[in-house]
C-alpha cells in the first residue's frame, strides 16, 4: 500500500511536470509593441527604427482619424474606423496578427504605433532579447519572422481597401527595406 502510494505521488508530481512543461511551452508569444524594438535597431544597426517611424506604416492608425478615413468608414457603414475592425486589421498590429494574440503587460504597444515591427516580424515576447537577437538563426527558432514576399504584403495591400490603387512589391519594398548591415 505504502509503496502504491508513493508510485502514485510519483506520478502526480511527474505528470505535473510534463504538463507544467507543456503548458509553458505552448504558451503563445506576446506582443511588446514596436518602442521596445527601438533601443537597438538604430543607425548603429541600419536605422530599422527611424526607417519605421518615417514610414506610413507607422502612421496608419492615425490614418484611420483623417477626414478621409471617417468618410470612407461613414459611407461604408463602419462608424468611426479607429474602431472598425474591418479597418483595424490593416492598420493596428494586434488586429492584423489576431484576436488570440495577447498584448504583454510589460510591453509598451499601443493600437497607435499602427503597423508596427511585429506585423511583420511577429510578436517579439520571445525574440526581443540582445542575446537571442544577435544570432540570426536563434532569433528565427524564438519566433523571429522574417518574410519578405509578396504574399506577407498582400495581406493588407490589396482590392479589398476602399482606397487601393495597385500595389507595386518591388517599388513598395524598396521605400521600407531594413537591412541589417553585414559586418566585415
Amino acid at each position: 500500500m505504502k509503496r502504491q502510494l508513493i508510485y502514485s505521488v510519483s506520478l502526480m508530481i511527474l505528470g505535473g511536470l510534463v504538463l507544467g512543461s507543456a503548458a509553458g511551452a505552448l504558451a503563445a508569444p506576446e506582443l511588446v509593441g514596436a518602442a521596445k524594438c527601438a533601443p537597438c535597431h538604430k543607425a548603429k544597426t541600419g536605422d530599422q527604427w527611424q526607417i519605421w517611424s518615417d514610414s506610413r506604416h507607422a502612421q496608419a492608425f492615425a490614418t484611420l482619424g483623417s477626414d478621409q478615413a471617417k468618410a470612407i468608414a461613414l459611407e461604408q457603414g463602419l462608424g468611426d474606423p479607429q474602431q472598425a475592425a474591418v479597418c483595424l486589421k490593416c492598420h493596428t498590429t494586434q488586429a492584423f496578427l489576431g484576436s488570440e494574440v495577447v498584448v504583454n503587460a510589460k510591453g509598451k504597444y499601443a493600437d497607435t504605433e499602427g503597423v508596427g515591427c511585429e506585423s511583420c516580424h511577429g510578436p517579439g515576447s520571445d525574440y526581443k532579447s540582445k542575446q537571442v537577437m544577435t544570432d540570426p538563426e536563434a532569433a528565427v527558432a524564438a519566433g523571429l519572422i522574417m518574410d519578405k514576399s509578396v504574399a506577407a504584403c498582400t495581406r493588407c495591400h490589396n482590392d479589398q481597401s476602399p482606397t487601393f490603387q495597385g500595389f507595386d512589391f518591388e517599388e513598395s519594398w524598396a521605400q521600407i527595406a531594413h537591412p541589417v548591415p553585414v559586418e566585415e
